[in-house]
């Protein structure tokens, strides 16, 4: 009896010995390989859509009513944003799921188009060769988003870092054209960030 004792006792402390020589392990992988784990998981989403990159050639901008004039189809690219002081220059696509991040910058659905006269809402990987370095900006700085109806400017004049469900620091409203792109925080995240880096820019041009 003592002996089955002594034995299971051996085997619970080797699993626990195990267990605990796999999650550092696997932290010690995510830590060294987070960034391309994490692209890759994002990449991977995009084998079930479809990878025509159209981009809609006849939209426009009716500047009477400020309204576009056949809307971009959701998934499809409309433009570019491009941040010359940190080197991004990166498509814009209409939507923001995983699959549509997984391809440059995502233009959230539920916010306005540039042109129209209000709250425009962008995301971004903050993976290297996508956005990671807007925390590099700094007020002043121009955001450019050229469409193939008008190329608009927006200077940044002020950044924050959010959370998650801070919702009321991202509003959607239609006096004032600004531009809002955020990104995960911090760079080191492991896991699910539960928090974003924002900044805020007026349209200028």
């Amino acid at each position: 009896m003592k002996a089955m004792k002594k034995s299971f006792k051996a085997t619970i402390s080797n699993l626990i010995v195990a267990l605990i020589y796999t999650v550092v392990i696997v932290l010690l992988i995510y830590v060294i390989f987070g960034n391309q784990i994490s692209v890759a998981m994002a990449l991977v989403n995009t084998i079930s859509i479809d990878k025509t990159q159209k981009v809609v050639e006849e939209t426009k901008l009716d500047l009477n009513n400020m309204k576009l004039i056949n809307y971009p189809e959701y998934g499809t690219q409309y433009g570019r944003l491009i941040i010359e002081s940190v080197d991004i220059d990166l498509p814009l696509y209409f939507g923001d799921t995983l699959s549509i991040l997984s391809k440059g910058i995502g233009h959230s659905s539920g916010s306005y188009f540039p042109g129209e006269g209000g709250s425009i809402l962008c995301a971004g990987h903050n993976y290297r060769g996508y956005i990671y370095d807007l925390y590099e900006t700094k007020n002043g700085d121009i955001i450019t988003i050229e469409t193939n109806y008008g190329t608009f400017n927006y200077e940044i004049y002020d950044s924050q870092i959010i959370k998650e469900t801070e919702l009321d620091k991202v509003p959607i409203q239609k006096e004032k054209e600004i531009l809002m792109l955020y990104t995960c925080y911090p760079l080191d995240a492991i896991g699910h960030p539960t928090e974003r880096f924002v900044v805020y820019a007026n349209l200028v041009e």
